[in-house]
């Protein structure tokens, strides 16, 4: 082999010579190429590119370490509808509600698939998982099945909902951050440890205790392998560069933490093989061995489906809720006013007793005050990436089949049009005159929306609600005696995070 490989390399200096030709030559010759050809390869009638495009990268650079906020600067300049050149790829971004509702609502099948993203597809398995997966019948049918299982186990309001489990576990995370006696800590664990527990519950039939080792090695590898997908995004640009040392270093570390998360749910899937009843399934797992067996509802479903949709329920379960949980409580520190409106809603309606969902619709303030968190820090302030399933026409732009077109949220919820003042946050916004609550606004669409809305936002809502009013309920917050507030500009990752703070909890 090596013996080829030096029989082609002489033989290619040989002809360069011979043409008296450079190999920095041929390079810039085929750079040229390159460029050429993407200029001459662009379809005519895309939207307009904004400044800042330059060779090879494209708007990499110029979008910065915050891209929701110059993406939405960008719509100030160059209108709803725009192109962003991602290294070699044109993607198309949306913003404002005319044309995000218009897309992904109005004429959600045209814009219902996903483009292939190689950082997140090797988390995924390439599409054989629900998130991430190309739309189409296959597609379609593990979503709907999905669905179906979820609301056995309890995702619905009524009969058989799963209210009394998330109440259990707001119970152990009270009594959790009781143990910390009113001094300073970083709550961001104890609630990504309460709200996996819920999903751990419905896909794995247990949850764990908060100082689990096995279980908090999961939880940081799916905060690491998050953090990590977006941190590498270069990879996503030019492939390639995974081979390159130094580059690679986020896609490696993606790989591995993959790895002993697959591990676990492997290890999950082959134990509930072992013990499974198929008159009475107990968890999400049991639901798809019992669909393995009878290929029923989803064709074709294979086990290593299986592992990669308990894998996407685990991911968007836990970091999306309790990362919403920690916004909510920083602005509560913030506003002690807000927070004092909050307990003694709770006082005249809740009392003494746990809250549950029957106070919900007692509790407007409490609403409002959730609807503001989704609305001021969206947690996708682009959604997942979808693709187009045919050529569609936008505005007088031409969008080709299969382009990738980021739905820019974060443009609907901080539009002053909709939204007066839009940095401040007010729940106010959220209640009519008479005090009820208006729970869908316009250019408002926290869970996205059209056929890839968010499978678990029925599950989010209730455990917004349990663990928020339970928390407030208990305890005032509050920033620590000397300590700067905490900053509200937050981290874009795979979310949009807050960054790391400390605050108090004194028990009420």
């Amino acid at each position: 082999m090596a013996t080829v490989v030096t029989w082609i390399t002489e033989s290619a200096l040989e002809i360069l010579q011979v043409s008296g030709i450079t190999l920095q030559t041929v390079l810039v010759f085929c750079t040229v190429f390159l460029l050429a050809y993407a200029v001459w390869n662009r379809p005519r009638n895309l939207p307009p590119y904004p400044a800042g495009r330059v060779p090879v990268l494209g708007h990499i650079l110029a979008l910065g370490r915050a891209p929701h906020l110059k993406l939405t600067a960008w719509r100030r300049q160059y209108g709803d509808v725009f192109t962003v050149r991602m290294g070699m790829e044109d993607v198309v971004v949306l913003n404002g509600y005319t044309a995000v509702k218009d897309a992904l609502v109005d004429r959600s099948e045209l814009f219902a698939s996903r483009p292939p993203n190689y950082m997140s597809d090797s988390t995924v398995g390439f599409g054989k998982d629900i998130g991430f997966a190309p739309w189409g019948t296959k597609l379609k049918q593990k979503r709907r099945f999905a669905t179906v299982a979820l609301k056995n186990l309890g995702m619905k309001v009524g009969p058989g909902s799963i209210e009394e489990s998330i109440r259990e576990e707001a119970g152990y995370l009270r009594n959790r951050i009781a143990e910390y006696d009113g001094q300073p800590f970083d709550i961001s664990d104890d609630l990504r440890v309460a709200v996996a527990n819920i999903i751990c519950s419905m896909v794995f039939g247990k949850r764990y205790e908060y100082n689990d080792k096995t279980f908090r090695d999961l939880s940081t590898s799916v905060g690491n392998v998050l953090a990590e997908i977006v941190a590498g995004q270069i990879i996503s640009a030019f492939p390639l560069l995974r081979f390159v040392p130094g580059i690679n270093r986020g896609y490696k570390k993606v790989l591995e933490e993959t790895l002993k998360i697959d591990k676990v749910l492997w290890d999950e899937i082959a134990r509930h093989r072992e013990n499974f009843d198929r008159e009475n399934p107990r968890d999400f797992l049991d639901f798809c061995l019992l669909e393995l067996e009878h290929q029923g509802k989803v064709d074709g479903l294979t086990e290593e489906n299986v592992m990669y949709i308990a894998k996407d329920l685990f991911f968007a379960g836990t970091d999306t809720t309790a990362t919403t949980l920690l916004w909510g409580l920083l602005y509560m520190t913030l506003n002690s006013d807000i927070q004092k409106k909050v307990q003694d809603e709770l006082d005249a309606v809740v009392g003494g007793s746990l809250p549950t969902l029957a106070h919900r619709s007692q509790l407007p303030y409490v609403n409002a005050c959730l609807l503001e968190v989704m609305r001021i820090r969206p947690l996708l302030p682009f959604a997942v990436p979808h693709a187009t399933t045919q050529d569609v026409k936008v505005q007088e732009f031409d969008i080709p089949k299969e382009t990738q077109v980021l739905m820019n949220l974060y443009s609907l919820h901080m539009d002053p049009a909709y939204w007066p003042h839009p940095d401040r946050f007010d729940p106010e916004r959220f209640l009519d005159a008479e005090r009820n609550v208006i729970n869908k606004p316009e250019s408002y669409l926290p869970f996205s929306g059209g056929r890839r809305v968010c499978l678990g936002e029925q599950l989010a809502r209730m455990e917004l609600f349990l663990f928020f009013s339970t928390l407030l309920q208990s305890f005032s917050f509050k920033t620590p005696e000397g300590a700067s507030p905490p900053n509200t500009a937050g981290i874009l990752g795979f979310s949009l995070k807050p960054q790391p703070f400390k605050l108090c909890a004194i028990p009420r």
